[in-house]
């Protein structure tokens, strides 16, 4: 799924070769913009990650977890990380079918992803209103307060992200992902959303793979 074009032909005009610069300019803004959002998160994510295991580590007043409050129910959390997880594969599957042409089974993948990423949405929003302790009431409950917020914001964004991905997916005719368009207007959208395509895949897959290591520290170490 080529995400860059070649060099423009000689005689073209002015407006053509400002239009293929900017465009290029785009595709590479993709690139790099998904590439710093993953950086990006993982500070903002190691932030939570650094304040779990300091507080586990110092435990003042043997306040980091109250075994005698219930904590976040196992069964929950492993049901948000596994919808995260296969909504990013079933994705990352059907990307491998549009890189073939095969529009209408990425459609259809993506909306599938959608779905398992909208639903680990709402069962976050469950979780928060059905906690057995207040934020304050151990180091362990103020992290995880704190966290799971943030995540959740961050995946609902994503799944916008896709179904913005999805609508723009089905205005491009599919002989457009086998063959060149024929004009480069046509080849700037398919090119442009190839890349944005490639930026969201990186992105849901890093949050996947967060989802899984936040859910071993908080129910497996805590």
């Amino acid at each position: 799924m080529a995400e860059t074009t070649s060099q423009p032909p000689a005689g073209l005009s002015r407006a053509e070769e400002e239009a293929a610069y900017y465009h290029e300019a785009g595709l590479n803004a993709s690139w790099t913009g998904a590439r710093l959002a993953a950086g990006g998160l993982t500070f903002l994510f190691g932030c939570f990650f650094f304040a779990f295991f300091y507080l586990k580590s110092l435990n003042s007043h043997h306040l980091w977890y109250n075994s005698a409050v219930p904590g976040p129910k196992v069964w929950l959390g492993a049901l948000i990380m596994a919808f995260i997880v296969v909504s990013a594969l079933v994705q990352w599957a059907a990307l491998q079918r549009i890189k073939a042409g095969h529009k209408g089974i990425w459609i259809q993948g993506a909306t599938v992803a959608l779905v398992l990423g909208l639903a680990a949405v709402g069962l976050q929003v469950y979780q928060l209103t059905d906690l057995g302790f207040w934020p304050g009431s151990s180091g362990f409950a103020s992290v995880f307060v704190g966290f799971y917020p943030v995540f959740l914001t961050i995946v609902f964004c994503a799944m916008v992200w896709l179904e913005i991905l999805i609508m723009r997916c089905r205005a491009i005719p599919e002989i457009s992902f086998v063959e060149q368009p024929p004009t480069y207007a046509e080849a700037f959208s398919v090119q442009r959303f190839q890349a944005a395509l490639s930026g969201f895949t990186l992105v849901w897959n890093y949050l996947a793979v967060v989802a899984i290591l936040f859910w071993i520290m908080f129910y497996l170490v805590k």
